[in-house]
């Protein structure tokens, strides 16, 4: 045991130690000449038809990433800041990739949004937590990305944006009304105008109550997608907890019986189609697809 310890410290110091000592010419190189996986241990594996596909369709990707510095500048900050960088790049392509093609077929926003976008941006977080789970001896760390993950998402990812845009049309508008800005011709007038042809009838009922137009966002079916939402993060929770009383462990355990490993992960993945079907029928019942 205590060998087997000193191997497994001797390893991870060993793997510092190469990603620490790596060069932008290595990156590059591996990028285009390493097929398959560069912690394969087993000497006589060779790559087969399927690796290669996979090396052709994920070298520019490769390549884009190589550009990362390594981590031996600044303690690794470099690297840091620029893989940040680069993932919000993807991200945003992403982003702009599904909505095209959610217009090309007709696709609702709401639904590309959690389905298409969601995937897209959520596989990496996926992969990250599995690793996590494989190498830690328990799921904190990919439990807490995953949480950690969708907290940066929607407190940032959704708040920020919508305080600069309240921001900006409340500064530009000054509160300014159809009454008072009906004889101008100045820039109010203007930005009234335009903040009215954008907001459509939500902006039109909250102007009615007598509110200063400012930036609004329309409710439209979000309100039961997060309640199903609610409903289905309130089961997985049981769930885990129900792990953790009866196996000690909330992810891995055993693979058979009563909430086991494999019926687990069919339960949770029943849970996402689930939370993605409610989504879509409610969107359909409020002609979301018709008016695409």
């Amino acid at each position: 045991k205590l060998y087997d310890n000193v191997s497994k410290l001797a390893k991870l110091k060993l793997e510092d130690y190469k990603l620490g000592t790596a060069t932008w010419a290595e990156q590059f190189s591996e990028a285009l000449f390493q097929v398959g996986d560069d912690e394969e241990e087993d000497e006589d594996w060779t790559p087969g038809t399927m690796d290669y596909v996979m090396h052709v369709i994920t070298v520019p990707w490769k390549l884009f990433f190589a550009l990362v510095p390594p981590t031996d500048y600044l303690g690794g900050t470099v690297c840091f800041v620029v893989a940040l960088a680069f993932i919000g790049i993807v991200t945003c392509l992403i982003g702009d990739l599904a909505a095209i093609f959610g217009c090309l077929i007709g696709l609702p926003g709401s639904i590309t949004a959690i389905t298409l976008v969601a995937l897209g941006t959520s596989l990496p977080d996926t992969f990250a937590s599995k690793a996590a789970a494989i190498s830690d001896d328990n799921a904190d760390a990919s439990i807490g990305n995953v949480t950690g993950s969708n907290g940066v998402n929607v407190f940032l990812g959704i708040g920020l944006p919508w305080a600069m845009a309240a921001f900006y049309w409340t500064g530009e508008i000054g509160g300014c009304t159809e009454e008072s800005c009906g004889a101008a011709s100045e820039n109010p007038k203007t930005k009234y105008l335009e903040w009215s042809a954008r907001v459509g009838e939500g902006g039109l009922t909250f102007g009615e109550h007598g509110y200063t137009p400012g930036y609004v966002v329309e409710g439209g079916s979000l309100g039961i997608s997060v309640v199903t939402f609610c409903l289905c993060a309130g089961v997985a929770i049981a769930v885990l907890y129900y792990r953790r009383v009866t196996y000690g462990a909330e992810l891995g355990g055993p693979k058979g019986g009563f909430l086991g490993a494999t019926m687990t992960s069919y339960l949770f993945t029943g849970l996402w189609v689930t939370y993605i079907a409610v989504s879509c029928i409610v969107v359909a019942s409020n002609g979301g697809f018709d008016e695409e």
